[in-house]
């Protein structure tokens, strides 16, 4: 009898610390691991205590620089790696919430399982997409999401520097995926 519930304590501890662990790098609407629209720029401490962040701070409003910067908190696991960057709403303001993250590490993951190593063709095929051309990249609006994910202009063979329309249809299909921002406003 001890011994069945002894067992049944560890089978219970693992699945709680499994669905823990995939929450930690879960990507959805207004979600990206275990940051939500509602975390403020002092929460990140504890949520991500057992990592590094770099603080890059903006001269704000009271600064001389007319083109300024936004805040940015940049989440590197111990190993180094870097996982996330994050931009406040509000700069120079602990209180702030979040206005968007970029990902950088690739076990952040829709739960359709599209992440940063996800090509075009799987991209477009669970979600609805918009593309807009910029000089060097087509930039594509996910609104399931609130997110954008560029794709570099080479990975669709342009190699000029014109923001000449570019539809769904003109993306190969492994074009791969620059970057993966997640928008909380």
């Amino acid at each position: 009898m001890i011994k069945r519930n002894f067992l049944s304590l560890i089978v219970a501890s693992l699945l709680i610390m499994s669905c823990t662990n995939n929450d930690q790098f879960i990507v959805e609407k207004g979600k990206v691991g275990l940051i939500t629209t509602e975390t403020t720029v002092k929460e990140l401490g504890n949520i991500f205590e057992n990592d590094s962040i770099v603080t890059q701070l903006s001269e704000g409003a009271l600064g001389d620089n007319y083109f300024q910067d936004d805040d940015k908190y940049l989440i590197y696991e111990k190993g180094g790696k870097h996982l996330l960057t994050i931009v406040p709403k509000e700069q120079l303001d602990s209180t702030s919430t979040i206005k968007s993250i970029e990902i950088h590490d690739e076990r952040f993951k829709t739960k359709a399982g599209i992440n940063l190593k996800s090509n075009f063709s799987e991209i477009n095929a669970t979600n609805s997409l918009r593309p807009e051309s910029t000089l060097q990249s087509v930039t594509l609006f996910v609104d399931e999401l609130n997110a954008t994910m560029t794709i570099d202009k080479e990975e669709l063979g342009l190699r000029d520097f014109r923001t000449q329309k570019v539809s769904l249809a003109q993306i190969p299909d492994l074009a791969k995926i620059k970057s993966f921002v997640v928008w909380f406003n």
